[in-house]
């Protein structure tokens, strides 16, 4: 995670990562093969007005376009889908590859925190109805 983009231009080093993935409040799932670990989500159940919010994503740099990023999506929207109707992440507005992904999963910008971590640089705030 902290070895590659976005982590890297939002200044997140190992340490801030770590601590990142050790909030007490936090779930963090990792996806696992027989070589190991290829993958992690780390989602908060009430982050955004009570419903569940994907707070990380990441997944190894060899393993990308094997769709193991929708596979932890998808894992935890039907984790959250009987309690929660929506869902949320963020994404840098200079992740352009990343809001790709999330728009073909489903996902709708909803709101933009301009300059919120890095200057000149947004985060755009994304929602996906689990349930009407």
């Amino acid at each position: 995670m902290a070895a590659s983009e976005p982590w890297i231009r939002l200044g997140r080093g190992l340490a801030a990562c770590r601590q990142a993935c050790a909030r007490p409040a936090h779930e963090l799932l990792v996806i696992r093969d027989a070589d190991g670990p290829c993958g992690f989500v780390l989602v908060h159940p009430r982050g955004v007005a009570g419903s569940p919010y994907v707070a990380s994503i990441a997944v190894a740099p060899e393993r990308r376009g094997e769709g193991i990023g929708g596979r932890l999506l998808g894992f935890v929207e039907d984790r959250f889908r009987p309690e929660a109707r929506h869902i949320f992440l963020c994404v840098s507005s200079f992740n352009a590859g990343a809001r790709r992904f999330y728009e073909r999963e489903g996902y709708v910008a909803v709101g933009e925190f301009a300059d919120y971590i890095v200057d000149g640089a947004s985060e755009i705030l994304m929602h996906k109805w689990l349930r009407r």
